[in-house]
């Protein structure tokens, strides 16, 4: 279980397929106007996002092969890498707030924002995809094997929505302490928190999320694709209860732009998917690792 150069290059090889599909060649795409704006993903255009699905596609079915025969477990790292390229160079929610001052524009800010991880999700999925395409290109009987384990294990589905419950109400929580700026006394809200700089993002998203999956795979037994999937419920629920009108209309009345009633919503759901699928991925293998340790340790 050692992670050996081989291994190690087969894991670079795969993310550097999402970083020049996905994260380079598609960067004009999403690219904003400005060199330090921000990516979303409404100002992506329809066409746009076919071919950034398209590039998904390809990132994992050449990060299947790239990192055979583990391309079924390394080459979901494809799209999520190369979106993370995007979410490091984008930038931030604190300018979106400065750029809408209103209530009523941040209002309309953050009911789109709630639902963008949707989409950001479906690129992550696209490119999974692309991994089970280059899966079925190899023999029938190797993709019935695998089949035939991930549908084994009784009560699979039912840990997954645990898992999916329990890891938006973690990672909520371990993002708020470690994806955080400066904290500053407020009244009403007890606390706000001011725009945390990229590089805490990555950490805050990868560590929550790493922490998350671990614990699922630990305690469930499942992988890494139901924290994946809360990597977009977790912006939806902090929209939800962070940005009600009446707690917009006090941090626009008491409080410059770049602070906010919570951590998480300083992120953008491009870093939140992006970040978050990788840190899951990690996460997982991370338990993988831990539990074979523990059963060398009982032998």
């Amino acid at each position: 279980m050692e992670l050996t150069w081989l291994m190690r290059l087969r894991i670079g090889g795969a993310m550097a397929a999402g970083v020049i599909l996905i994260g380079i060649l598609c960067r004009p795409f999403a690219a904003p106007a400005e060199p330090a704006g921000i990516v979303l993903a409404k100002n992506i255009t329809f066409g746009g996002a076919v071919i950034l699905a398209c590039a998904a596609f390809v990132a994992g079915f050449i990060g299947y092969f790239v990192s055979w025969p583990y391309g079924r477990e390394i080459g979901i790292l494809a799209a999520p890498s190369g979106l993370a390229m995007w979410a490091m160079r984008s930038g931030s929610v604190g300018t979106l707030m400065q750029l809408n001052p209103t209530i009523a524009q941040r209002q309309e800010l953050f009911g789109t924002l709630k639902w963008e991880p949707i989409f950001w999700l479906f690129i992550v999925a696209v490119g999974f995809v692309g991994v089970l395409a280059g899966q079925r290109t190899r023999s029938k009987a190797e993709v019935m094997e695998n089949s035939q384990i991930a549908v084994s294990r009784p009560g699979k589905y039912l840990n997954g929505i645990i898992a999916i419950a329990g890891s938006v109400l973690a990672a909520q929580f371990c993002i708020g302490i470690l994806a955080q700026d400066v904290k500053v006394f407020d009244g009403r809200l007890g606390y706000v928190m001011g725009q945390p700089a990229v590089g805490q993002i990555i950490f805050g998203v990868l560590a929550a999320f790493g922490f998350v999956a671990f614990l699922a795979k630990v305690f469930l037994n499942v992988n890494y694709i139901w924290s994946s999937i809360a990597t977009s419920l977790v912006t939806m629920a902090a929209v939800t209860i962070y940005c009600k009108p009446r707690l917009l209309e006090h941090l626009v009345e008491s409080w410059p732009a770049v602070f906010f009633s919570n951590s998480v919503i300083s992120i953008l759901p491009v870093q939140m998917v992006a970040f978050g699928t990788l840190g899951s991925i990690a996460g997982y293998w991370l338990a993988v690792r831990y539990t074979y340790w523990r059963q060398e340790e009982a032998d």
